[in-house]
């Protein structure tokens, strides 16, 4: 099979390999996917650049991708949740990721049948947004009727945070260019704030929550709005002790971890709030719950910016880096769009 390999790491960025691989054996837990769709993030870049070697340490050669959509092709002895033919989405494992391939032997309770209503394209842009938006008001334990603040929530990750956040029963308010305060309010927000005639900090004090999609330069006043004894989780922070803790990390990672976050947890502790960094792992489970909540009459809201073959991916991994996407980069292992 052919797949975009990452031989090392480059602070500057270096061109994946396309190469002819071995088609995975799934173990006894694992399904063997056949790779429909592949979305291209952010994360792959910083993968690249050795930005995330902290969290998790690759080894090369790697193939490359994080989220993904396809066909089961078979299944491992004590693989039972999916059958050969079934439409299936998800976030590869932390561990062993390689997604940018025409197959993934990915551990079952990694993925989740697709909502019928989307394509594979569509789905592949799902996973990564629908498991971080999971993932944050876990870390906060945000219980119904409770607030939140999502920092910048116009973009992929606030359509899909906004809906769940309200799934869960909390009352949610963000901020954004006046272009698209009609479409998150739809979404379920109670509250947008036009960046340009008002500053957050301003009007929301004592919030429950905050969703940091902003990172450095907003935290401190995000802070500000996030009442005493309230959880602040950041998407673009550092990982911070309590992150390192979450991930069962070694000793010496879990120091390096308290250093890099303890300026983050000071400004916390002034009012005895906390801070989490969240890095997104695999679950099933919790994109199950993301199909229960969105279904025809109010599906997913997904947005297909360009999609390219796998043998254009460098040109992908650029088109990402460059930044200003009008939605997600797909990565079709076929050779027609």
């Amino acid at each position: 099979m052919k797949a975009a390999v990452l031989t090392h790491y480059d602070k500057n960025g270096t061109e994946l390999e396309i190469r002819e691989v071995s088609v995975p054996v799934p173990g006894n837990d694992e399904v063997l996917v056949k790779i429909k769709a592949a979305a291209v993030n952010p994360l792959d870049n910083m993968i690249v650049q050795g930005e995330v070697k902290l969290i998790v340490p690759y080894r090369m050669p790697l193939i490359m991708g994080n989220e993904f959509a396809g066909i089961v092709e078979k299944t491992g002895k004590n693989a039972t949740q999916f059958q050969p033919g079934d439409r299936v989405y998800g976030r590869m494992p932390l561990k062993k990721i390689g997604a940018f391939a025409e197959y993934a032997a990915v551990k079952e309770s990694a993925l989740a049948v697709i909502p019928e209503y989307l394509s594979f394209e569509e789905a592949a842009t799902v996973p990564l947004t629908a498991l971080t938006a999971m993932q944050a008001f876990e870390i906060m334990k945000a219980k119904a009727g409770e607030s939140v603040f999502i920092s910048g929530g116009t973009g992929s990750l606030g359509a899909m945070a906004i809906p769940v956040a309200n799934s869960l029963g909390l009352h949610v308010y963000t901020n954004g260019s006046v272009e698209n305060e009609e479409r998150v309010m739809r979404l379920g927000a109670e509250r947008f704030i036009d960046y340009k005639k008002e500053n957050y900090v301003d009007v929301l004090p004592n919030v429950d929550h905050v969703l940091d999609t902003l990172g450095e330069r907003e935290l401190p006043n995000e802070f500000k709005v996030l009442k005493k004894g309230g959880s602040l989780v950041s998407l673009l922070g550092l990982p911070n002790g309590r992150f390192a803790k979450r991930s069962d990390m070694s000793l010496p990672k879990r120091i390096l971890c308290q250093m890099a976050g303890r300026k983050y947890d000071k400004m916390a502790a002034k009012k005895d709030q906390t801070y989490d960094f969240l890095f997104v792992h695999e679950d099933g489970r919790q994109l199950e719950y993301i199909g229960r909540v969105f279904d025809k009459d109010h599906p997913l809201e997904t947005s297909v910016d360009e999609i390219f073959r796998l043998d254009q991916i460098n040109e992908a991994m650029t088109k990402v880096k460059r930044g200003k996407s009008k939605g997600k980069t797909i990565v079709i292992m076929d050779n027609q769009k």
